[in-house]
């Protein structure tokens, strides 16, 4: 099989031309090429398909083989690929995605006939917990935001409350030591997102989908620092489709303004998020990259 390795800032899948290979089995497959011991390493497998209704079709499987509805970092990559790689014509300064999330619009940021950064149409954000709602977990009451961009998000602000709840976990100092800029002093580094992370993920709350879950410190008025724990891939270095449910909790919560880019730095990078206000619809903006193409034998 045919593939290439892409990521956004630091969220990198395998990527299959399908307009050129069949992949039969994607469950096992996304399972197989996600080792990053055994096989290619990554977050995940993502198939770019001919659409009927758009320009391509992106078909996502977790590193668990379960299927994945929208992953905003992956978008970005498909639509980096589908132009550098012909797919469309070199005059396109948009495209089109299909997705389980509906169709997706990415305008392309051109750099010497390659793309460089895209800005994706996310749709409009659909708020799915109750204002003041809480996540019992033992004999904690943890606050948090539920948030869907085409995928389940919780959203959790860390202040001194909750930072108190997080105490007893102990500190993932690996994780802190990746961070760069910053100095690992916060209580977002401190959080051990492997111990907790599952808790989340299969609270009762969010069965039989599961959860994708943000923690997040704000760090001024349109500045945010989050960790993200997905669903069947477990710590990632960025979820766009979490940044976007991110700033969407931070703004109904006053920490954001609609109608302005909010900064949303995340172990890979930075992304940009603007909640327009007349439109009601969410837009990214981050960049794309490619980091190599090779052929591997599947089982």
């Amino acid at each position: 099989m045919k593939f290439t390795k892409m990521h956004g800032i630091g969220n990198d899948y395998v990527y299959v031309n399908c307009f050129e290979e069949q992949v039969p089995d994607p469950e096992r497959t996304a399972v197989y090429v996600s080792d990053r011991h055994f096989g290619i390493g990554s977050d995940g497998l993502i198939l770019i398909q001919p659409s009927e209704t758009a320009d391509c079709r992106m078909d996502m499987y977790n590193l668990d083989g379960s299927r994945g509805m929208m992953c905003g970092n992956g978008v970005r990559c498909v639509g980096k690929y589908v132009y550098d790689h012909g797919l469309v014509p070199p005059d396109r300064g948009r495209i089109s995605v299909e997705t389980l999330s509906g169709i997706k619009y990415l305008d392309l940021e051109v750099e010497d006939g390659k793309v460089k950064s895209l800005t994706v149409d996310m749709g409009e954000p659909e708020i799915l917990s109750r204002e003041g709602e809480v996540l019992e977990m033992g004999e904690k009451r943890i606050p948090f935001a539920g948030i869907s961009m085409g995928n389940p998000h919780s959203v959790i602000f860390l202040d001194q409350e909750t930072e108190k709840m997080f105490a007893d976990w102990k500190k993932d100092s690996r994780t802190a030591e990746r961070r760069s800029g910053r100095e690992a002093k916060t209580g977002l580094d401190c959080l051990d997102l492997p111990a907790f992370g599952p808790a989340f993920e299969n609270h009762p709350r969010f069965l039989p989908q599961r959860t994708n879950t943000e923690f997040v410190e704000v760090c001024g008025e349109n500045d945010l620092l989050m960790r993200v724990w997905e669903r069947g891939s477990g710590e990632t270095l960025a979820c766009g489709t979490g940044a976007c449910a991110v700033a969407v909790a931070a703004i109904l919560a006053g920490y954001a303004q609609k109608d302005r880019d909010v900064k949303v730095d995340l172990l890979g990078g930075s992304l940009f998020i603007r909640w327009d206000s007349e439109s009601g619809r969410v837009f990214m903006t981050g960049e794309a990259k490619e980091v190599f193409s090779g052929e591997i034998d599947l089982p």
